[in-house]
């Protein structure tokens, strides 16, 4: 690891260590995964053609629930705009060999902003809303990640649920990216629908009862088998 700054103090570097970590997903052993899909026809060519790949992280539950919410029934492409806005009025930011780097946004940040600024970035009132309960309740000490982390999969669910804004599938993906749980399902997401779709040669999309069945099949890993099928979309 190379830091960009003069800091050389262990620790530091230590815990940048095990943010990076983190990060990338390493602390998962995902043999376990690569042992189900060899008897998964579905899965079994995934793994072979991405075999190595981990659920990238979002370490910081605020930016976790925002990215969530900001997604929420739109596109990716939309999506990614909305976070560029949002991180580049309200982040900090750093220059580096004439690129700029940004830092998202921490609660304290955006927690005195109006939703009517934030609506100037095209969040949708709702969503705006949404995001600033999120800041005030981290503010207050009243959610925070490692409350979070010793509860149950369920546990976790019903607490990330109990949230304004956040429903089944912001709380299965919020679980998937932030707290690396491997059996988080987020069942009504539309690119897992598409690509069980493609995958299944289906003319239509698959319907609950067949995602519960496969869901069932892939007890302990349900966020892999995701995110596997999320990878596959783009690839012709």
């Amino acid at each position: 690891m190379t830091a960009l700054s003069d800091v050389r103090n262990a620790e530091h570097l230590e815990e940048a260590a095990r943010y990076v970590e983190m990060w990338l997903g390493l602390q998962v052993n995902i043999e376990g995964f690569y042992q189900l899909t060899e008897g998964d026809d579905l899965l079994r060519p995934l793994a072979q053609d991405y075999r190595g790949l981990r659920i990238v992280q979002i370490p910081e539950l605020f930016e976790a629930l925002s990215w969530a919410i900001m997604g929420q029934q739109i596109n990716l492409t939309f999506a990614y705009t909305l976070k560029k806005r949002f991180v580049e009025r309200y982040g900090e930011g750093m220059a580096y060999q004439g690129e700029m780097y940004w830092q998202f946004p921490k609660p304290e940040d955006v927690v005195n902003v109006s939703v009517e600024e934030l609506q100037e970035l095209q969040l949708t009132r709702r969503k705006a809303e949404y995001i600033l309960g999120v800041a005030k309740l981290m503010i207050t000490g009243e959610l925070e990640k490692a409350q979070l982390e010793s509860l149950s999969d369920d546990g976790l669910r019903q607490r990330l649920l109990a949230i304004r804004g956040i429903g089944p599938w912001t709380a299965d993906y919020v679980s998937m990216r932030c707290f690396g749980r491997t059996s988080a399902f987020p069942i009504g997401d539309a690119g897992l629908h598409q690509a069980v779709r493609k995958h299944l040669n289906l003319d239509r999309k698959p319907t609950v009862k067949e995602l519960e069945t496969l869901g069932a099949r892939w007890q302990g890993w349900q966020s892999y088998a995701t995110y596997y099928l999320w990878r596959s979309l783009s690839t012709n």
